[in-house]
């Protein structure tokens, strides 16, 4: 089932919008501000997001230009301001749509199949890769082991989609360095080293999953999927 995150300061449209879309068939969680909004983003990997512009501390087009640096999950803003300065900053800062309230449910529902569709986002179609017990959510971006969500940062998470992605197969510093950070970037190779022992010490026991080949580079373990 699709899950749907709902962020809204204003518990009475949560509350509203909630029956609407568990009645249109969807499984929602709510957050009535970023900081909680972006917390259970990572926690549970939903499928599409729902935002407010005009809540307390962070607005929505800050927590969409947060989102943005490490997730592509879709966005819909959902909000009372509809000037047209607005819905462009909105999709500049990578929302896929914008709804106006008051709206009506079937328009919601439309325009949120829609935006599903486009991007094929289901939970069936979510790429997700599968080691014991680590679990890397392409689509959310999420990393989870043993059930637990890691914080990674986005380097982190690269790195580790690409070995992973890629298992079995050795890849030196220099080509992990010029895959993952960009032939234009300057630093030394001894980045990959330091991003692969925090790599390591935040997975755990599944840490092991990344092996060092001596004298050649890194790989991760083969028959993980």
């Amino acid at each position: 089932m699709t899950h749907l995150l709902l962020v809204d300061d204003e518990q009475d449209m949560v509350d509203l919008v909630t029956m609407y879309l568990e009645n249109a068939g969807y499984t929602v969680s709510a957050a009535l501000n970023g900081d909680e909004a972006e917390k259970k983003l990572r926690e549970l990997g939903p499928d599409l997001i729902l935002l407010d512009i005009m809540m307390p501390g962070r607005d929505g087009f800050t927590v969409c230009e947060s989102i943005r640096s490490y997730s592509d999950v879709p966005i819909i803003f959902l909000t009372a301001r509809g000037e047209e300065w607005d819905k462009v900053r909105a999709f500049s800062l990578g929302g896929d749509d914008y709804i106006v309230k008051p709206f009506s449910p079937g328009e919601m529902t439309a325009r949120i199949q829609a935006v599903l569709r486009r991007f094929g986002s289901s939970t069936e179609k979510r790429e997700t890769i599968r080691y014991q017990t680590l679990s890397i959510d392409i689509h959310s971006r999420t990393v989870k082991v043993d059930g637990t969500v890691v914080g990674l940062t986005m380097k982190e998470f690269d790195l580790l989609v690409f070995l992973a992605k890629k298992r079995g197969r050795i890849f030196s510093r220099e080509e992990l360095l010029e895959t993952v950070w960009g032939a234009q970037y300057s630093g030394g190779t001894r980045t990959v080293d330091t991003h692969i022992k925090t790599l390591r010490m935040k997975l755990k026991h599944e840490g092991a999953s990344i092996e060092t080949v001596w004298g050649i580079g890194y790989k991760f373990v083969d028959g993980s999927v």
